[in-house]
């Protein structure tokens, strides 16, 4: 039995998949546990050491649980739609489809030498046509039914159309995008295009002109999270707010079931701010605002009606259907180029910024209580799908309000004194109202409920619950993504393609890029074009496909359903989700919304999709940085020359092959990424330095691959390195450092199959989870992963003895080995259930040095452990395993469970104090009475020899804790 981790790696990896040891299958008899990682997407770079500490956290969760005699549902995935692989397609002519599935098979590679535990079986692809033909489906449902209010639930747009017909907008309460009124006669004399527009006014998917983030370059529609000043994360590109028409989901019709959903599960609390803040529920009044000189009113929400006195202006929206009709001659030619500049700024950028801009109209308001004349702006800072696009302007009581209030020279009426509440800010509801007519003297509570209450008597307004959220555009102007399953008739009325003839799937197109807002899907003419109509050419964004792919693990295989019936009953939601923080809104919002929506037509049992979450922390990495100065000779001459980072401006140099001269640094010098792969990790004095040799820069010219030509083009920057010299006599250069994400871009990703191939897959397993709690973000480094090592081989030599032979007894174990033992088992029980990794691998490294001291080799103490640590190194365990004559495989093996009797202390050690002094110690019967512990401590002959020629004052037993004579 040799210590062959790469061999034993090997072997197992190969045992399990043709044993299929971790095939699941529909057992009812068995209690179920789901333990689901977020899938990834996969991108040609692989994976780096960052993506597999939740995948092994999860991991380690299933298997405990399979040991512990529950039936496990740990499947895996590809998230396989999107921008990147198109984008791919576009630079390098290589079809998503074989990008996607190259990409997939090396992910997949890269997770089975981990030893992970998926049952590949019920593996999915997002954008396998078997998959997505259901994903289709879905957005078919969701298109096909509305939101009513009093019932609280999605209902069949069959039965709104009934209601229409009989009794027109009469006491109906639906989520809408406009409130309407409409009698029944109007609704049955609308031809099929006009009752079709209507009802997109209450679909839960429907079509509307919204304002996005166009980037041209990318050719697509941008998230917020997407776009950063006014440039895609992704490419650098410009982009501009367009109004385009796009398919959207009305989530704003679930959004109080949304938050009040969070009580129900275990996320971290800063999951759930998240997603209550993107929510932003807002209890106010709507206020109606006249116009001079136009039959409009404008309409605004606020939470603070008792401020209305200090509104000395009113600002709108930039996109506000109004603008153009407000603006007067005068202002024409100041509210144009304000627009331009607005729709070059995404909305993100938007709210986030500081920056105070905005023009004037032209137009006022007529305040409601007061007669005022009130000017009208627009400005960024406000948003048209926000509230109603327009706000009344507080400057007193509010930050923003009283910028742009000082820079365009407003009036600021005081409407709050805070003078009773020291420290209290302009955001806090508290002081006392001034300067505000009726309200004053009264606290800010008081004066919100008085001031609603005479806007509603006065029919200028009414009480009303507000949502930051808004409704999800739901399309996208690209083609590797689910096509919309719509044809459009010779009216332009959408219909669903019937689930017979989903999937729809995408035509074959060699040019996938879209220009000027048009999908690409519209120049493949056969495939929009059908009998019955025109294809819809929008695709579904990435999202799409992660929203439910959860359920169709429940069923895989299932072709006449997304998931069976008796399926979904027994596996229910996802008891433990793994996955990153990062993904709060984009997937955990969304899918949380469809699993509202698939609850309210009876497809699952359960409210909330998952039960428990953990975000696993970040590992980063160090991100190196070259050094480029400039050489100025003696003779004048600058030549850029790359030198390292801790040379000082003014540093005398000689370079060979240019001269002597000294270091300049000014506009033209700066820092460049540098490859990790190239670059040496030392230390210096104890720390980390990272150094980039001559040796690497001269190999660095002879690879051939793409970070190796991105190497040689950052140094082609400059003429010649100022190289130091180590004590070896080796030639180098010292680099900057900082800690950063893993990123492919950053060139500080580390691939773990570099690190399974030189330690052995348990030993990364158990290194990652040992760097510290699994929640936490924690930097990358391979100092210590030696010493765990050299943990595992302490392990091995238990049970392994001369000559590379199993060394095993059959010798009772003692009560002091059974004390390790059921320590150990409770120890590491009790943190898998706390998710508390790194502490199971420390009290596994205890155990191992305590069972080394006391030579233990005892069949009965070693073997439970090996089905302990089963879950953190499963290829090693499962080799002793076997080892030991046991057939079936460790990890359908039974899960120890500690005896309270070996973890009951025999003896205690007191301290033995004088005076409050500790002198010595003895070791007495745990169970022992105060009046035995005193008397068994004077009989000791070293507390005799403490107290000869000393009076006891008075003898203080704590027991279980101490003894104190106190003497005089």
């Amino acid at each position: 039995m040799k210590f062959d981790v790469q061999a034993i790696d090997k072997k197992w990896q190969d045992y399990w998949q043709e044993h299929k040891t971790y095939r699941t299958t529909n057992d009812t008899a068995r209690p179920k546990y789901y333990v689901l990682d977020m899938f990834p997407y996969p991108s040609g770079s692989g994976l780096h050491v960052g993506h597999p500490l939740g995948y092994i956290g999860s991991d380690i969760v299933a298997r405990h649980k399979r040991q512990a005699g529950y039936n496990v549902l740990h499947p895996m995935g590809f998230d396989a739609f999107g921008l990147p692989a198109e984008q791919y397609a576009i630079d390098t002519g290589v079809h998503p489809s074989e990008s996607t599935a190259r990409n997939t098979a090396r992910y997949r590679e890269q997770m089975e030498r981990l030893g992970l535990s998926f049952d590949w079986d019920r593996s999915v692809n997002t954008s396998d046509p078997d998959y997505f033909k259901w994903t289709q489906w879905i957005i078919g449902r969701v298109y096909d039914h509305w939101y009513d209010c009093r019932e609280d639930r999605a209902r069949p747009i069959q039965e709104l159309i009934d209601h229409l017909s009989a009794h027109g907008t009469a006491g109906l309460e639906a989520a809408e995008s406009e409130a309407l009124e409409l009698s029944a006669e109007a609704f049955n004399a609308l031809d099929a295009k006009g009752r079709s527009d209507l009802l997109m006014n209450y679909r839960l998917a429907f079509r509307s002109v919204s304002y996005v983030n166009w980037c041209e370059a990318l050719g697509t529609v941008l998230a917020n999270d997407e776009v950063k000043d006014g440039r895609s994360e992704r490419g650098n590109h410009p982009v501009e707010q367009r109004p385009m028409l796009q398919w959207s989901l009305r989530i704003t019709a679930y959004a109080e079931r949304l938050l009040a959903g969070l009580a129900e599960v275990d996320y971290s609390e800063g999951l759930k701010a998240q997603q209550v803040n993107w929510i932003g529920k807002s209890i106010g009044a709507l206020v109606h605002f006249d116009i001079e000189g136009h039959d409009e009113q404008l309409d605004i929400f606020t939470t603070r009606p008792d401020t209305i006195y200090g509104a000395t202006f009113m600002v709108i929206a930039p996109e506000h259907e109004l603008v153009d009709k407000l603006t007067t001659p005068a202002q024409r030619s100041e509210i144009d180029e304000y627009l331009t500049y607005v729709g070059r700024r995404s909305e993100l950028d938007r709210v986030s910024e500081n920056r105070v801009t905005g023009a004037f109209t032209g137009a006022y308001a007529t305040h409601p209580l007061t007669g005022n004349r009130v000017p009208i702006y627009i400005a960024e800072y406000v948003l048209k799908d926000y509230g109603t696009g327009a706000i009344m302007a507080v400057p007193s009581d509010d930050d923003r309000d009283k910028r742009f209030a000082e820079k365009f020279g407003i009036e600021i009426i005081d409407v709050v004194d805070k003078t009773d509440y020291p420290g209290a800010t302009l955001k806090d509801k508290v002081g006392r109202i001034i300067n505000s007519d009726f309200m004053n003297g009264m606290e800010v509570p008081e004066a919100i409920e008085a001031a609603t209450e005479r806007i509603e008597a006065m029919g200028r307004g009414k009480r009303q619950v507000n949502y930051r959220i808004r409704d999800l555009v739901f399309s996208r102007q690209r083609y590797w993504g689910e096509p919309w399953p719509i044809i459009y008739d010779e009216n332009d009325v959408p219909h669903l393609v019937p689930l017979d003839e989903l999937p729809v799937t995408l035509p074959e197109m060699e040019d996938f890029r879209a220009v000027s807002g048009a999908s690409p899907l519209e120049r493949a003419k056969d495939w929009v074009a059908t009998p019955r109509g025109r294809r819809e050419t929008d695709t579904m964004p990435a999202t799409a496909g992660s929203n439910w792919y959860y359920l169709r693990y429940m069923d895989p295989h299932n072709g006449d359903a997304f998931v069976g019936e008796e399926a979904v009953n027994y596996w229910r939601d996802v008891d433990l989700y793994v996955g990153g923080a990062e993904h709060a809104v984009s997937h955990i919002l969304y899918s949380r919304l469809i699993h509202k929506f698939l609850f309210d037509i009876g497809k699952v049992p359960t409210r909330e999709p998952y039960k428990k979450l953990l975000n696993q922390g970040m590992i980063g990495g160090p991100i190196s940085y070259i050094h480029l100065g400039i050489l100025l000779t003696d003779d004048g001459q600058r030549h850029p020359v790359w030198v390292s980072s801790d040379v000082a401006e003014g540093t005398p140099l000689t370079v060979e092959g240019i001269g002597s001269g000294y270091l300049v640094v000014d506009e033209s010098t700066g820092t460049r990424l540098t490859p990790l792969r190239f670059v040496t990790e030392t230390s210096v004095n104890n720390e980390s330095s990272f150094r980039l040799y001559l040796t690497a820069v001269e190999e660095a010219q002879r690879l051939d691959h793409q970070d190796a030509a991105y190497f040689r083009t950052i140094l082609q920057q400059a003429s010649a390195f100022a190289w130091q010299t180590d004590r070896e006599g080796r030639q180098y250069l010292e680099l900057s450092v900082e800690q950063g994400k893993m990123s492919k871009r950053k060139y500080n990703a580390v691939n773990p199959d570099d690190i399974c191939n030189r330690y052995g897959a348990d030993c990364f397993r158990m290194y990652e989870m040992f760097l510290g709690p699994i929640d936490q973000a924690k930097p990358w480094s391979v100092s210590g992963i030696d010493g765990v090592y050299r943990f595992l081989r302490r392990y091995w030599n238990l049970f392994v003895g001369e000559g590379d032979r199993l060394s095993v007894t059959e010798e009772a174990p003692t009560r002091a080995e059974m004390k390790v033992l059921h320590t150990l088992i409770r120890k590491v029980t009790e943190d898998i259930d706390k998710l508390s990794f790194n502490t199971c691998v420390s009290a596994f490294m205890v155990a191992t040095n305590e069972l080394t001291k006391m030579n233990c080799r005892k069949r009965g103490i070693l073997e439970p452990t090996v089905r302990l640590i089963a879950p953190f190194a499963p290829h090693l365990a499962e080799e002793l395993f076997a080892a030991l004559g046991n057939m079936d495989s460790v990890h359908h093996a039974t899960w120890p469970e500690w005896r309270e009797e070996y973890l009951v202390e025999d003896s205690i050690t007191y301290p033995i104090a004088f005076n409050g002094k500790t002198r010595l110690t003895l070791d007495l019967p745990a169970e022992a009475s105060r009046e035995e512990i005193e008397a068994a401590v004077r009989a000791d002959a070293q507390v005799q020899g403490h107290l000869t020629g000393k009076a006891v004052r008075k003898v203080i037993v704590v027991p279980k804790r101490m003894v104190n004579f106190v003497v005089g």
